[in-house]
């Protein structure tokens, strides 16, 4: 388990640095969901992000420091520009909408399908109904969302970045996968060299198992804020 971690020692020995995108349609919160996570902020007076911003934040799993390098971009047409560089290297997504539109949860298959063509086709996935504090308002229901979820073995919950509920949870979710296939990798790795087979994780590139092999979580990580 992650422990929580400051918001930025630059003095910390880093382990890992694990790159996680955010996507989805522009206005779903995914920068307000950022700076809740990064900063513990939250600004009503929020403007769309213009181009590609990312921000970091440290955390402890399992004894080793891992750095959270969250990428946000805005989600209109007129940036997909950015695609290529915005995806690669990734080994963790975020994928918002509001529960509050049903239009930002119609376009996450598309959204899903963008990811899946440009990023490491075994990415971690978390699919966030975000703004969970406008229930009054609710357009998508966590049945559909939850359903959805699952069909595509993707991770889910409900946040609210206005209240702090369930961000970390998101977050933590994704990165303790992550980390957990990462370590894999890594004995793996020790016991082909104990064997005599020679094994190097250097300058190679993050493979992350899908979620039919090791995310068996889908049916249990639904919660609801």
């Amino acid at each position: 388990m992650a422990s929580g971690g400051g918001y930025g020692d630059p003095n910390q020995k880093i382990d890992y640095v694990f790159k996680v995108v955010l996507i989805g349609d522009s206005a779903v919160g995914k920068s307000q969901i950022l700076a809740r996570f990064a900063r513990n902020e939250f600004s009503l007076d929020s403007k769309a992000t213009i181009g590609v911003e990312f921000q970091t934040r440290t955390l402890v799993i399992e004894h080793k420091s891992v750095k959270a390098q969250i990428w946000d971009t805005a989600g209109q047409e007129r940036y997909r520009a950015v695609t290529s560089a915005y995806y690669r290297g990734a080994v963790g997504a975020m994928l918002v909408y509001d529960i509050s539109k049903r239009q930002t949860f119609d376009h996450i298959p598309r959204w899903l399908e963008e990811l899946r063509g440009h990023a490491d086709k075994n990415i971690v996935i978390i699919l966030i109904g975000n703004k969970s504090d406008l229930e009054n308002q609710r357009a998508v229901s966590t049945e559909d969302a939850k359903e959805f979820a699952q069909k595509e073995g993707l991770f889910f919950l409900e946040t609210s970045a206005l209240e702090a509920t369930n961000v970390e949870a998101a977050f933590l979710t994704v990165l303790n996968e992550i980390f957990n296939i990462v370590n894999k990798k890594n004995l793996v790795a020790a016991e082909n060299q104990g064997n005599d087979n020679p094994a190097t994780l250097a300058g190679k590139k993050i493979v992350v198992p899908g979620p039919a092999q090791d995310i068996p979580a889908k049916k249990n990580m639904c919660c609801r804020s």
